[in-house]
């Protein structure tokens, strides 16, 4: 390994920052800007969602890959091939004429999000080689990282406006070339390892995370019963056990499986799967109750995030400090526990509520996702081998990229099913045509007419109510995670340390106790 002059590590972390933060911010700044697609492409509903999933179905299905072609041929490489990509999709996306033009740019794009992400906090892990200076490191990184997913609605809103809905995607280039020079020039390279590809195991993984990620997509449209999502769901079940079984027996395998034998590394990954799957599920539904039901601007809804924007960034440096005096366990548990608090809470507010009334909830929020960031890349990085950086930072991704499509998925079909309910009885007692209980609130078959305001307050009323039903579900499900991870976090003693192969890389005996919970001193 070429380690970077001391003068160059802030200039590695810079980039590192500066791509991860556009990378991020792509997952969620083009929501604000599917309104105008819709109109300048002349797109239809389903047009629109593969323009926003297209990316994350292949983000999700590459991330592994990814971050093993990293290991195998020089994460510089992969990370300037991904960088590139990227840029690459972004300028293609602002071109685009058509639908299919966009949603394939946006897939293009997800490959390269794929190539640059795992490289990225393995890269990390070998310039910033002290302890202290690394925690710091990461937990800049990190919220930087958050910052671009908190962001991305407050910006959306006001780029589209001022300078249509491909400006969203134009702001990727002069970052994402900027990057590539800046990378190419201070970006160290590192030893590769010379074992041959796990070939079986990356054609299963894209097969498998690519086929669920598509079915929890397309299943709240289709209807789960649809032929086309029941046969990837199936191709799923098979592709995915499959695939851990190759990886078990495999001699060199993409996905080291010992990695969830350090409950440690256990713990880190179900908060990262835990919070996406219910901050990113119900942050899906939370524009629909501000902008269709409380009859706010998009601007003005992206505008009402900045005080969790604000707390991200309070607490990732924070929760990186934590991490450095105490262990993973008191920054993860209290995140996770803050978000199932703030979900829960903000499941009593309705369409009267004013913002003053529930802004502390979005304050939790955003210090409970803050929280848990910096913990989780932490632990990946001192626990994991550095031969297998990129391939611990690749599950961790994925897992924090299905953990969000599974909770739209799922808090999604809690809350269509409670609102066909209670809406089928508003209608009938209304005397109203059944079919508007298929529609957004606010919205007519035709979306050219306005509802009668009976009907209109009883949409209204039977969407807030489902909201709240799935908002407490997500909050139960965090809570029940937060349990989870303080009983695999826990302080342990006369454990028997492990294996050394299992062994990432030595560390001082102070360092070890303090990952592991347990007072400096014995």
């Amino acid at each position: 390994m070429t380690k970077p002059p001391a003068r160059h590590k802030g200039l590695v972390l810079a980039t590192l920052c500066a791509t991860m933060f556009m990378a991020m911010l792509d997952n969620v700044i083009v929501n604000n800007a599917l309104p105008r697609i819709g109109q300048q492409l002349h797109s239809g509903v389903s047009g629109l969602q593969w323009v926003v999933e297209g990316y994350s179905l292949v983000y999700a299905a590459l991330l592994l890959t990814g971050g093993t072609l990293g290991d195998r041929y020089g994460r510089r490489r992969i990370f300037l091939t991904g960088l590139a990509v990227f840029a690459a999709g972004s300028a293609a996306a602002a071109l685009s004429g058509t639908t299919g033009t966009l949603i394939a740019a946006r897939m293009f794009q997800g490959l390269g999000a794929a190539f640059l992400t795992p490289g990225s906090l393995s890269i990390l892990r070998h310039v910033f080689t002290d302890e202290k200076e690394r925690a710091r490191a990461v937990g800049l990184w990190s919220g930087v990282s958050a910052l671009g997913l908190a962001v991305g609605p407050v910006l959306g809103g006001p780029i589209v406006d001022a300078f249509g809905w491909a400006a969203v995607f134009w702001i990727n280039v002069p970052i994402g070339v900027g990057g590539l020079l800046l990378a190419a020039r201070v970006l160290p390279e590192f030893a590769t390892r010379t074992k041959r590809l796990d070939l079986p195991g990356q054609a299963l993984s894209v097969l498998g995370f690519g086929a669920l990620v598509y079915a929890l997509i397309e299943g709240p449209g289709r209807g789960w019963t649809d032929t086309r999502v029941l046969t990837l769901a199936a191709l799923a079940t098979l592709a995915l056990p499959a695939f851990v079984v190759v990886e078990a027996r495999g001699a060199d395998p993409m996905l080291d499986l010992r990695f969830f034998r350090d409950r440690l590394l256990t713990g880190a990954a179900v908060t990262g799967f835990m919070i996406s799957f219910g901050m990113f599920g119900a942050a899906f539904f939370l524009p629909l109750l501000m902008q269709d039901v409380m009859g706010w601007s998009p601007s003005d809804a992206g505008l009402a995030g900045l005080p969790m924007t604000a707390m991200i960034v309070v607490a990732a440096p924070l929760s990186g400090a934590l991490t450095s005096r105490h262990g993973p366990r008191l920054p993860l548990v209290t995140g996770l526990a803050l978000c199932a608090t703030a979900l829960g809470a903000l499941s009593f507010y309705g369409a009267h509520a004013h913002y003053a009334q529930y802004v502390w909830v979005l304050l939790a929020m955003g210090l409970g996702m803050g929280m848990t960031f910096t913990p989780v890349s932490i632990t990946v990085m001192q626990r994991v081998d550095p031969a297998r950086a990129g391939m611990a930072s690749a599950t961790l991704n994925t897992l924090r990229e299905i953990g969000g499509v599974i909770g739209v998925a799922v808090l999604g079909a809690v809350l269509s099913s409670r609102l066909t309910i209670t809406l089928a009885e508003s209608l009938h007692r209304l005397g109203a045509p059944s079919e508007l209980g298929r529609h957004l609130p606010g919205a007519t078959p035709d979306h050219t007419t306005a509802l009668p305001a009976p009907v209109r307050d009883a949409v209204n009323a039977a969407f807030i109510d489902a909201l709240h039903l799935a908002l407490r579900c997500g909050s139960a499900t965090l809570a029940a995670a937060a349990l989870l991870v303080a009983l695999l976090l826990r302080p342990q003693r006369g454990i028997t340390p492990p294996a050394a192969d299992e062994r990432p890389v030595p560390r001082p005996e102070a360092a070890q106790r303090r990952e592991e919970g347990l007072p400096l001193a014995p």
